[in-house]
C-alpha cells in the first residue's frame, strides 16, 4: 500500500467508526422524503463533482476513465462509473440521508465491467453520507463503507 493509500485509510477508518456509532439505529425522520417541502435540494453534497477515491475502505479500482458523480438541485445524479455515463434520481433527508434511485447507464462494452457495476451499485445502496473537508463517504443501511469520493478540483 501506498504512502497516500495508508494516509487515506486511517482517515476512513475513524470516520467510519464514528458514523456506524451515531447512526447505528435510524432517527425518528431519517427518510430522504421527509427533508424538505421545496423540489430544490441543498446541501455540500449537492452541485459539486466527486471523484471516486476508494471502493469499501481501501480498494483503489483502475478504470478506463476516474468513476465520478454528481446531484443538481433538482435532484437529479449523473456521472460516470468508469466505462460508462449514468443518470438518475437522488433524494436527501435528514441525518445525512441519501437515496440514489432510477440509475440508468449506457451499454459501452469495457473490459472493467464488473468494476463498473461496483460504482453503480454503491451508489444504489447508499443509505448515508458523511462529509470531512473535501471527502465525502458513503454508508449502506448497515453502516457498513461502500466507498470514498474526493471533492474534484
Amino acid at each position: 500500500m501506498t504512502m497516500k493509500g495508508g494516509r487515506l485509510c486511517l482517515w476512513l477508518a475513524p470516520v467510519a467508526l464514528l458514523l456506524s456509532a451515531c447512526s447505528s439505529a435510524p432517527g425518528p425522520s431519517s427518510s430522504p422524503e421527509d427533508a424538505t417541502s421545496s423540489d430544490s435540494l441543498s446541501g455540500p453534497v449537492v452541485e459539486q463533482r466527486w471523484d471516486l477515491l476508494l471502493v469499501g475502505t481501501n480498494e483503489r479500482l483502475s478504470m478506463p476513465e476516474t468513476p465520478f458523480f454528481e446531484i443538481d438541485r433538482d435532484g437529479r445524479v449523473s456521472g460516470h462509473d468508469g466505462c460508462n455515463r449514468f443518470t438518475g434520481k437522488a433524494r436527501l433527508g435528514d441525518s445525512q440521508r441519501i437515496e440514489i434511485s432510477e440509475l440508468s447507464t449506457t451499454r459501452k462494452a469495457c473490459p472493467n465491467q464488473e468494476d463498473a457495476q461496483r460504482i453503480t451499485d454503491m451508489l444504489e445502496n447508499a443509505y448515508r453520507y458523511l462529509i470531512d473537508h473535501d471527502r465525502l463517504v458513503i454508508f449502506g443501511p448497515d453502516s457498513r463503507v461502500l466507498g470514498g469520493w474526493r471533492e474534484s478540483n
